[in-house]
């Protein structure tokens, strides 16, 4: 039972005309809140704008559908205060760059007027993907952050074979595999740090990688029981589904239920209602807090409604 008669859900994301409707998590979201007779409304990212206090935004009321080729419609947008929504799904994709993080705060104007925003804009900033590993330092690889060559260069030395990458991006966008026999080590560490100038990530390699790249999504702390792990291409090192990565459905390990354990409690009390670890082997590589992505596969695989799941969390936080 719903917490109201007709609960109004927006939606921020990229534009709907260009996603994957039968792969998109964002999609199977709003198919569910259709589904029980919520209305949607669709926003982009440089729709919204902030009035003196107030954060509006130019909001077209949207429908969805199942089908492959006409799978949304949306009306005229109209101008109108964020607070007129009951929910927002913040499903913007990285970068996360300035103009995400400026989004956060016209976010959290609309929160502080009483609009539930999933996830919460405050721990949206907190919590990069790649740095918020650090608060979990038992459930973690070794790992450098640093915007120094020659750091990175130590760390290298010390483990022989790490993975380079930007503390910003997704999808697996330039992320390095680096050895020490390498020809390139120098240059893929000036690339990765602006000589010197940008924050980068070394995390030692994990050869686990090989039986995928786990993917653990968890709602309001609790973690789905199945996780997909996303094997690498044959000659790849990335197993992201955008490079070419297999998504493969399997049960949580007693060490994945472990890992939820000591991490989903933290997530669920700063407001991160829907995430999704990265796990390798016996360890999480990033805590995606933006916009997660599985539900598709898994929904798939296992007979599934994550969805579902995420809407009855959000109705008893609407309550």
């Amino acid at each position: 039972m719903t917490s109201k008669p007709n609960i109004k859900l927006g939606v921020v994301m990229d534009p709907i005309s260009a996603i994957n409707p039968k792969k998109d998590s964002t999609m199977a979201m709003l198919l569910e809140a259709q589904q029980r007779g919520w209305s949607l409304y669709y926003m982009e990212q440089n729709d919204l704008f902030l009035d003196n206090t107030e954060a509006y935004a130019m909001i077209r009321p949207l429908s969805v559908n199942s089908s492959l080729d006409n799978w949304f419609e949306s009306g005229e947008a109209v101008t109108q205060p964020l607070s007129d929504l009951d929910v927002i799904l913040m499903r913007k994709d990285p970068p996360f760059d300035i103009d995400y993080i400026y989004t956060t705060y016209l976010l959290e104007q609309a929160e502080a007027a009483g609009t539930l925003v999933v996830n919460k804009p405050q721990s949206l900033r907190d919590a990069n993907e790649k740095l918020y590993t650090a608060w979990f330092p038992h459930c973690c690889t070794p790992s450098m952050v640093t915007s120094q060559p020659e750091r990175i260069k130590a760390f290298l030395a010390e483990h022989g074979d790490i993975i380079v990458k930007p503390l910003s991006a997704m999808g697996g966008a330039s992320i390095f595999r680096v050895t020490e026999d390498n020809p390139n080590v120098n240059v893929i560490i000036e690339v990765m740090t602006n000589n010197g100038q940008t924050l980068t990530m070394a995390q030692r390699y994990l050869p686990e990688i090989l039986q995928g790249d786990k993917r653990i999504l968890l709602i309001d702390g609790e973690p789905i029981p199945y996780a997909l792990a996303r094997i690498p291409a044959d000659g790849e090192t990335r197993a992201n589904l955008a490079t070419g990565g297999t998504g493969v459905g399997q049960p949580l390990s007693e060490r994945d239920q472990w890992l939820c354990k000591e991490i989903g409690p933290t997530l669920k009390a700063k407001g991160l209602t829907f995430v999704g670890l990265d796990v390798i082997g016996d360890y999480v590589t990033e805590i995606n807090v933006t916009s997660p992505t599985g539900i598709r596969e898994l929904d798939n695989q296992f007979n599934l409604n994550i969805s579902a799941k995420l809407m009855d969390a959000i109705e008893v936080r609407l309550a």
